[in-house]
């Protein structure tokens, strides 16, 4: 069932972003008179396509191989390598046919509409959900052999500041133009003592290294809900109870119960958890329950799938705010820059060799991946990572190898320069080996992912 889901929301994802980047070439095409002959999302290698249809002078369609797609406008040298039209005049519905700044404007509409795509999402979710702004005085829970736990935080931990500002809430914490700075260092509280902790400069090597971030304010494992029938029931577990160890084992998060419930399908636990004899007069949390609440000690059997049939009380003190439009444009915006400048900055450190480019870079497998586990957090989770694609995309599209929307770009703009156009055969030869550069190294991230999955 996993991999058909990673299948699945890899498809999902591919298909927004290809049909956005695509989108934004066939409309600013249109738009200039110029005859767009193919619309295809996926490739439709060896004519194998899933659907197609044929609406005016376009053909539309889905191609059956899931990476990419293409817009074929009449007069261009593109992905098709088609050479049929250099025996015909210049028609002036032919991309060659018009001047050269509308032609830099169609090169350009696939990255601009992916960078719409991304602003469009963050603004969406803020204006749907508002802004979430979690006290910073709620303690750290970091994951065992994460990113944060190799520096030496540990659960329990309170965040203090981050490169030497104050923190106020968890969201200032993981903000992305600070998770990308050449330097990160946090002080913390433990135990009353200030520490300072400093990010190792591989940093981002280690986060694309599948290695998890690791970090997240404690969700204490309060129970919401016991389910009827289900082992936590039988049992006698009782809704609004917090339990503190597993196994004689102390348990501060949800996270730790799930795990060890879950890899102990048909094994008898020990749960050690505590309970309010009556209702309390004040809102129900962790620290009232170890306060007042009454120890009990129940041992249960998982069932075949590790559960008990009990699910969370969210009792994180997260503040939502609702924005007005205008505030949730601006809020939205101020995301898209700010994802804009981690990617570029994250990309610098690849090329300067401050990163690992091996780590640091995916293909299509650790693609699905990350597109599944963000799913798995919920919907907006994986609009998010969509957005953060979306960007990724557009500045890899921009970057000037032949075969890309910036290599095209650039060729235009040469021959905008000298006034004249670049013989074709010039033109056919670099964009072949534009398409050779890209296979292999479609070819060598499909062999990293495989090694370092």
């Amino acid at each position: 069932m996993e991999l058909l889901s990673t299948i699945f929301y890899f498809i999902i994802a591919i298909f927004i972003l290809v049909t956005a980047h695509e989108f934004g070439h066939f409309i600013t095409a249109r738009m200039f008179g110029m005859r767009v002959d193919r619309f295809f999302i996926g490739m439709d290698f060896w004519g194998i396509k899933l659907w197609h249809k044929k609406i005016g002078e376009t053909e539309y369609g889905i191609g059956a191989f899931p990476i990419g797609g293409y817009v074929k406008i009449a007069g261009m040298v593109d992905e098709s390598l088609d050479t049929e039209y250099i025996n015909h005049k210049v028609e002036p519905w032919e991309f060659r046919g018009k001047p050269v700044w509308q032609r830099l404007i169609v090169m350009a509409g696939g990255v601009v509409m992916n960078m719409v795509l991304a602003a469009a999402i963050f603004i969406g979710i803020t204006l749907a959900f508002g802004e979430s702004h979690t006290p910073i005085s709620t303690p750290a829970f970091i994951e065992p052999k994460s990113v944060f736990s190799s520096m030496g935080m540990k659960s329990g931990d309170h965040l203090i500041a981050i490169n030497g500002q104050k923190l106020q809430f968890w969201e200032e914490a993981l903000d992305p133009e600070h998770l990308t700075s050449g330097n990160l260092q946090y002080i913390i509280e433990r135990n009353g003592q200030e520490i300072t902790l400093e990010a190792p400069k591989n940093f981002l090597s280690q986060l694309n290294d599948n290695q998890p971030l690791g970090i997240r304010p404690i969700m204490p494992p309060v129970i919401d809900q016991v389910l009827s029938g289900d082992p936590a029931a039988k049992a006698g577990f009782l809704p609004g109870s917090l339990i503190t160890a597993i196994d004689g084992t102390p348990v501060t998060d949800w996270g730790e119960v799930v795990d060890t419930i879950s890899k102990s399908a048909g094994k008898k636990l020990a749960i050690t958890w505590m309970h309010l004899k009556t209702a309390p007069a004040e809102p129900l949390t962790a620290d009232l329950i170890r306060k007042k609440g009454q120890t009990f000690t129940t041992e249960v059997v998982p069932n075949n799938s590790g559960k008990i049939g009990i699910s969370l009380k969210q009792t994180a003190e997260t503040e939502r705010i609702e924005l007005s439009f205008p505030q949730s444009v601006t809020s939205g915006l101020n995301q898209t820059w700010k994802t804009t400048v981690m990617t570029v900055k994250g990309f610098g450190q690849i090329f300067t060799g401050k990163q690992d480019f091996r780590k640091s870079v995916g293909g299509p497998i650790k693609i699905a991946r990350i597109a599944n586990q963000s799913a798995e957090q919920g919907p907006i989770s994986f609009m998010y990572f969509v957005a953060v694609l979306s960007i990724s995309l557009a500045f890899i599209n921009i970057l000037p190898i032949p075969a890309l929307d910036g290599g095209q770009f650039l060729l235009n703009a040469v021959e905008g320069v000298i006034g004249k156009e670049i013989p074709f055969e010039v033109k056919m030869r670099i964009q072949q080996v534009g398409m050779t550069i890209l296979l292999m190294l479609f070819a060598y991230f499909m062999i990293n992912d495989l090694l370092n999955f």
